[in-house]
């Protein structure tokens, strides 16, 4: 026989499951902010950060590490509801904004190689030089600007004003480091 109060009852205060998820929610945001800035990929970090912890809280849920659905809903949309609440905020607010999403960080400027900015995101010149030729670009004096993206992504901008080779809308566009 199915116990109904089991299943759909709490079985874990949910006050300490909103602060199990809250500090959970912000301690891999701020891992994923501070560490592991390039290696993402195309979308942010805070939408692959949810995904993960959804699916983990979601798997405890079924598999009975809480004892009630109702735990791992709770837990769910607790990590869903600071995901929202950031985008919201982010939104409407200029200054949550610079909080929340990392600014462009500047790897060549004006043909000149930001060795600081490489250094800080453990970017080698191979890597670099190895993007840019994926762009259809020899040399870094032909950048004027290029920019490592919050999503992972590097943007270029050329001195002569062309479009890189694999630039956003054509086909193969591969430029995540």
């Amino acid at each position: 026989m199915i116990d109904w109060s089991r299943l759909f009852g709490f079985s874990v205060n949910p006050a300490e499951i909103i602060l199990r998820g809250t500090v959970i929610y912000w301690f891999i945001f701020l891992l994923f902010r501070l560490v592991l800035h390039r290696d993402v990929g195309a979308i942010a970090i805070a939408d692959v950060m949810l995904l993960v912890l959804i699916a983990d809280a979601a798997s405890n849920g079924m598999s009975g590490n809480y004892d009630s659905i109702t735990d791992g809903c709770l837990l769910i949309a607790t990590l869903a509801g600071w995901n929202y609440l950031l985008d919201l905020l982010s939104f409407h607010f200029p200054v949550i904004r610079r909080i929340v999403q990392l600014a462009p960080l500047i790897l060549i400027q004006n043909g000149k190689i930001q060795r600081k900015a490489m250094r800080r995101e453990l970017i080698t010149t191979e890597e670099l030089k190895s993007k840019l030729r994926e762009q259809g670009i020899e040399d870094f004096s032909e950048v004027k600007m290029a920019h490592l993206e919050e999503d992972g992504e590097i943007s270029i901008l050329r001195h002569d004003g062309k479009e890189p080779e694999n630039s956003p809308g054509k086909p193969n566009s591969k430029k995540t480091i």
